[in-house]
C-alpha cells in the first residue's frame, strides 16, 4: 500500500513538472495593469445626470484599474453585482487609502465629490449591466462586456 502511494505522489510530481506547474512559471495576474477611461458620474457644468461613458470592453484574465469620479452634484450609488461576482478585487482604493478583503462589494457609493479607484482581475467573460440606483431613468447605465 505504501509502495503504491509513492508511486502515485512520483506520477503526480512528474505530471506537475512536464505541464510547467512550477512556481517559477507562476506569473501574477495582478501586475501590468491597463487603465481603463475614467468613470466620471455628473457633469463639471453642473449636469447631475452625465456619465463620461456608458461603455466598457474588457478580456478575461487579464488586470485592469479604473477611477470612477463623483462630481459631487448628488449622492450617486454605483451597482453591478454581477461584474463584482465575476472579478477578484486587488483593492479599493480612497484617497490613497486601501480597501483588501475576500469578497466582493455590495455597492460603491459618493456622498460628495471624489474617486474610487478599483483594480481587479477579470475572472469570467459575460455582460456585465452597471447603474446608479435611483437614476437609471435619467441615463446613468451601462454595460460592462468581458470576454
Amino acid at each position: 500500500m505504501l509502495k503504491r502511494l509513492f508511486a502515485r505522489l512520483a506520477f503526480a510530481a512528474a505530471l506537475a513538472v512536464g505541464v510547467g506547474f512550477t512556481p517559477a512559471s507562476a506569473i501574477d495576474l495582478a501586475k501590468g495593469r491597463t487603465t481603463l477611461p475614467d468613470l466620471v458620474l455628473g457633469g463639471e457644468n453642473g449636469d447631475d445626470y452625465t456619465v463620461s461613458q456608458k461603455d466598457f470592453e474588457l478580456e478575461s484574465g487579464k488586470a485592469y484599474q479604473i477611477d470612477i469620479i463623483s462630481n459631487g452634484g448628488k449622492e450617486y450609488k454605483f451597482f453591478s453585482p454581477e461584474f463584482f461576482r465575476n472579478i477578484w478585487i486587488n483593492q479599493i482604493v480612497i484617497d490613497h487609502l486601501e480597501i483588501h478583503g475576500p469578497g466582493a462589494p455590495h455597492h460603491l457609493e459618493w456622498d460628495d465629490k471624489g474617486a474610487i479607484r478599483l483594480e481587479f482581475v477579470v475572472i469570467r467573460p459575460g455582460s456585465f449591466k452597471w447603474w446608479i440606483e435611483g437614476l437609471e431613468s435619467r441615463g446613468m447605465t451601462g454595460t460592462i462586456v468581458a470576454k
